[in-house]
């Protein structure tokens, strides 16, 4: 059965054979999502949770380039919750992923404690006191504070991920203080982190964290990715993360 596409939405490529479901006025994956699924590691059969999915782009990244063996997406706003599970369908990854409509804030009754190898997240990088709200609303839910907080986000994942396990997250550097003191503050040791500047002489605006549950102290900072050589000229290292790098 075909795949519907509605008034108002775009099936866009991915360029890796993949195409994903997205909508006018509703929040698009940007290229944090991207960074994301390039920073994070899955190693062959584990299973793997987003929190706060969206339409599902870093589900169905991380299932093109990984041997995982399940992506379940977490998404509360409905509409995009519908979007991904429409995508999913239309790349035929069923049997892969699996798209659930649900509250970050509610992750670990929803799914049983213990239950995912990884758990990733793009969320939320802005609080209330943090530049304007947008004001079509999936937009502002996605970019500020509103339905969940960073403290229930790492909350949640330290109660889903197995003994180990491993959580990444996309964030911006001038809250990393305090995400390093959340992520301590329930046992998600941070291991490796990574800076992106826009240009070389630009400082960071994205931040890449990779943090392990009961993890021994010990990071990694690996060097700084710069995401343009020139303005709209990608760099290697950022063509690498879309797999476009080549030789």
């Amino acid at each position: 059965m075909p795949v519907e596409i509605r008034k108002g939405e775009q099936l866009d490529d991915l360029q890796n054979g993949y195409y994903i479901i997205q909508a006018e006025g509703a929040f698009r994956f940007g290229m944090d999502a991207v960074l994301l699924s390039g920073f994070a590691r899955v190693k062959p059969g584990e299973r793997v949770l987003d929190m706060g999915t969206g339409t599902g782009i870093i589900p169905i990244l991380l299932s093109a380039k990984t041997k995982g063996r399940s992506f379940v997406g977490l998404e509360i706003q409905a509409r995009s919750a519908d979007m991904a599970e429409r995508s999913v369908a239309y790349n035929h990854l069923e049997d892969r992923i699996q798209i659930v409509t649900g509250d970050i804030k509610e992750a670990a009754a929803i799914f049983a404690p213990a239950s995912f190898d990884v758990v990733v997240s793009n969320p939320p990088y802005m609080t209330g006191q943090h530049g304007l709200v947008n004001p079509e609303e999936a937009k502002a839910i996605a970019r500020h504070e509103i339905l969940c907080t960073l403290e229930d986000v790492v909350s949640q994942a330290a109660k889903v991920l197995t003994p180990r396990g491993r959580f990444y997250m996309v964030h911006r550097p001038f809250r990393l203080a305090e995400i390093m003191k959340v992520l301590m503050q329930n046992n998600l040791e941070p291991k490796r982190m990574q800076l992106v500047h826009p240009f070389v002489d630009r400082e960071p605006n994205i931040v890449l964290i990779e943090a392990c549950k009961n993890g021994n102290p010990r990071i990694t900072v690996e060097k700084p990715l710069i995401v343009y050589e020139e303005p709209g000229v990608y760099t290697k290292d950022v063509l690498n993360f879309y797999g476009m790098g080549g030789e």
